[in-house]
Formats: C-alpha cells, sequence, structure tokens
C-alpha cells in the first residue's frame, strides 16, 4: 500500500491522478480463515485491525452483508466523548477517544477528528447534581471533565439562549477533549489498513448460518458458500439477535431506530457539541455548515432506517427555545439507524455458550464514539481469552445481577 502524504498528492496531480490504488482489495473469499468477522463496519474493522497490529492475526475475513460502512457507521451523529460514571464504561470510553487523537496517524488516513469539546447541559437541578457527581467521578478515573456554570456555557456558544422559560441553562458537564469526526474515514481508514496486512475484506455477502460441530464454531454460511474458521466474530450492530440465534444463543437486546437530521448548511457559527440531555437532543456543526441534530430512539422494536416525523418534531420543537436561530433553517435531510439496545444500555464485549463464537453488540446509542476501544478490547479477547476492558461487559452479568447501569447514571444513553 503507497503511504499517503502530500508529496503523493502533488505527485499525482501532476499526473492527472491516474496513479492511486484501489484503497481496499475486493478478493474472492477463501475456503477458511483463522478468524471470521460478521459486520464490516467501525467496531467490526477495528477488531480486525488491531488483530493484526497487537497480536499479529491477519488470516481474517471480514464479512459484509451490504457495503463497508453503511450500516450505523454511516448513520450516525459523530459524537466523541467519554465523561461517563461507571469505572467500566469510563475506561473503554475513554481508551477509544485516546486512540481517536493519533488515529489519523496511526492508519495514514485523515478521519477528520475534530476535538472541539463537548457540553453536556443541565437545564434542571437535577442534573446539576448529576453532572456534578459524574465530574468527581471522572476526575478518579483520570477523564479530562468539570462542571461549568451558565455563564462560561454562554461564553463557549455565543448563539444559545441560556435563559429560556421551559429548558433554563444552569450550567454543564464540559469535556474540552471530546469531539467528532467524519464517519465514513473512519471506516475507510480502518479497511485501507486491514487490507494493507493482507486480511480480506468481502462485501455482499449474507451470512445465513453459523455452522457446529461438537459444540464448537466450524464456519459461517454465506451467499457465496461455506466459509470455515477457527474464531467467529459477530459485530452486527442491531442484527446481532439474528445471527446470535443462527449460533444457538439469544441475546438480552432490543433494536430500535435512533433519528437524527441535518439542517442546510450555513456558515460557521458554533465550534462545540452541545447535549441537551434534559430534551433528548444534541446539536453540533459539520465541516460542510450543516447542523447536525439527533433525537431520541422509536418508541417500539423495528428495523427501519426512515426518519420518524414525531420525532423530529418533539426534538426540534425543544432545541429552538435553546437555539432560537434553528427556527429559521430548512431541514435538508433526516433519516434513522438501527442501534441495539441492553438493559443497562451498556454493550456486550463477551465469550458466547458456543466455543470459539464471540459478540460485541449492545452499544445502542453511543457506538461511534467506542470503535477503537471496542476494536482494542474484543481484539484482545479473541486473542487471548480475556481483556481488562472487556472483562465487566460479559452476557453473564445480566444473570448475575451485576449491571453497568448508564442509562441513568449518564443522563442519556448516548
Amino acid at each position: 500500500m503507497r503511504k499517503y502524504s502530500a508529496f503523493a498528492v502533488a505527485r499525482e496531480a501532476f499526473r492527472h491522478h491516474k496513479g492511486w490504488e484501489r484503497a481496499w482489495a475486493s478478493p474472492e473469499p477463501k475456503s477458511s480463515y483463522d478468524v471470521v468477522i460478521v459486520g464490516a463496519g467501525g467496531h467490526g474493522l477495528a477488531s480486525a485491525y488491531y488483530l493484526g497490529k497487537n497480536f499479529g492475526i491477519t488470516n481474517v475475513a471480514v464479512i459484509e452483508k451490504g457495503w463497508l460502512g453503511g450500516g450505523n457507521t454511516g448513520r450516525n451523529t459523530t459524537i466523541i466523548r467519554s465523561n461517563y460514571l461507571q469505572d467500566p464504561s469510563a475506561a473503554i470510553y475513554e481508551k477509544a477517544r485516546s486512540l481517536y487523537e493519533t488515529l489519523s496517524q496511526d492508519l495514514n488516513y485523515n478521519i477528520m477528528f475534530s476535538p472541539r469539546g463537548v457540553i453536556m447541559l443541565a437545564q434542571t437541578h437535577h442534573e446539576v447534581r448529576g453532572y456534578v457527581r459524574t465530574a468527581h467521578a471522572n476526575a478518579l478515573q483520570g477523564v479530562n471533565t468539570r462542571f461549568i456554570d451558565k455563564h462560561e456555557v454562554k461564553k463557549l456558544v455565543p448563539i444559545m439562549n441560556i435563559e429560556g422559560p421551559r429548558y433554563p441553562v444552569l450550567g454543564g458537564l464540559w469535556q474540552p477533549r471530546g469531539g467528532t469526526a467524519r464517519h465514513d474515514a473512519v471506516a475507510w481508514g480502518y479497511a485501507r489498513a486491514c487490507s494493507d496486512m493482507g486480511m480480506d475484506i468481502i462485501q455482499q455477502t449474507e451470512v445465513t448460518g453459523v455452522r457446529r460441530e461438537g459444540g464448537a464454531v466450524s464456519g459461517v454460511e454465506t451467499t457465496r458458500g461455506f466459509i470455515g474458521c477457527k474464531k467467529l466474530g459477530v459485530v452486527v450492530a442491531g442484527h446481532s439477535g439474528v445471527v446470535a440465534e443462527m449460533a444457538g444463543f439469544r441475546l438480552p437486546l432490543e433494536s430500535v431506530p435512533l433519528q437524527a437530521l441535518v439542517s442546510e448548511p450555513i456558515k460557521p457559527c458554533m465550534d462545540v457539541v452541545v447535549m441537551a440531555n434534559t430534551v433528548h437532543g444534541y446539536l453540533s456543526q459539520s465541516d460542510k455548515g450543516e447542523m447536525v441534530i439527533g433525537g431520541g430512539t422509536d418508541s417500539h422494536n423495528n428495523y427501519t432506517q426512515r426518519g420518524s416525523f414525531h420525532h423530529v418534531e418533539e426534538t426540534v420543537r425543544a432545541l429552538v427555545e435553546t437555539f432560537p436561530m434553528l427556527s429559521r433553517l430548512k431541514m435538508l435531510r433526516q433519516w434513522g439507524g438501527i442501534v441495539d439496545v441492553t438493559g443497562d444500555r451498556s454493550p456486550i464485549l463477551s465469550k458466547t455458550p458456543v466455543e470459539g463464537v464471540f459478540i460485541n453488540c449492545g452499544w445502542g446509542t453511543g457506538g461511534f464514539k467506542a470503535i477503537p476501544g471496542s476494536g482494542w478490547g474484543f481484539a484482545e479477547l479473541m486473542a487471548k481469552g480475556h481483556s481488562p476492558l472487556t472483562a465487566e461487559f460479559g452476557m453473564e452479568r445480566f444473570r448475575e445481577g451485576r449491571f453497568i447501569d448508564e442509562s441513568v447514571a449518564a443522563g442519556v444513553a448516548h
């Protein structure tokens, strides 16, 4: 793989850009691999990358039903933060955030990481108490956050109305090293690096069954034939329950669409990420100038990726009080992404009842920010059978009542 650089761009400019190689190969699948990962989204590709980088395991296939990064990786609002209350959550999200800081250099691919900072608004006295508590917990966890008053919030976001009659701003939890990244570029960068290590990324190939022999996995049935493997990683977000059923076990989660929309592009007006958890809305401005707005999940389980008008109405109606300028913008597009949600709103990174099968799921609405940390820990779990980052996120915690409750502690499950 040729190294990307300013000199390479200049050289190709003189060649009319005819010398660029494909970023990743599209090979025919081999009959078997040491590891097969189902799902070529951010988490699946990151898992494959760290298997190769950290453990030298490169006889790997990443199988994708659709196209690379075409699921939730390409349908989120790109927020990166690690200010979670529970210790296991803070550890894996802070690992991810720290890896994001140097990911462009590690992958030799510009993921457009922007450490612009994240504010979680406190708009009730209950939220003030909760975020002060979280700030103290983050200090013990080594996560750089602090609680700021409403005047500092206003200084950071001048366009904000902090004196709203229904949703006044009382302060906020500020993480200055949080931010955003380009979601597609994260998937493309990992895919390019995996392909360069000799891994096979097999797109447009659906897994239709999981074959077992003697209680252990032996491979997967696909629309392009049987592919054998010694270890199988299932990283398919909202469809985790479907693949788990093929393998013969059930997962304690449900799948629902998460709603989001963007406005027409405007000139730069906000250079931080703002999360208004009282109204379940969050806002940032993209590099193209669009105001990126996230909302809540649908109230019923389904697999549609269409936008939900009542969610858009509820979210925008509440946000307009805090951000009056939104009322003058037109919506450009809206969509839903299928997320898998557990009862405690924390992920599952675990061995399964089938020997050799590992599951990475349950990220709910917090998947994008976790991609590097998830891949790092899941790769270690698959390679060594144990990882400090994933130890608390096993499936057995639901049977044992050992929950990692972020549904209330985080203020919102994003």
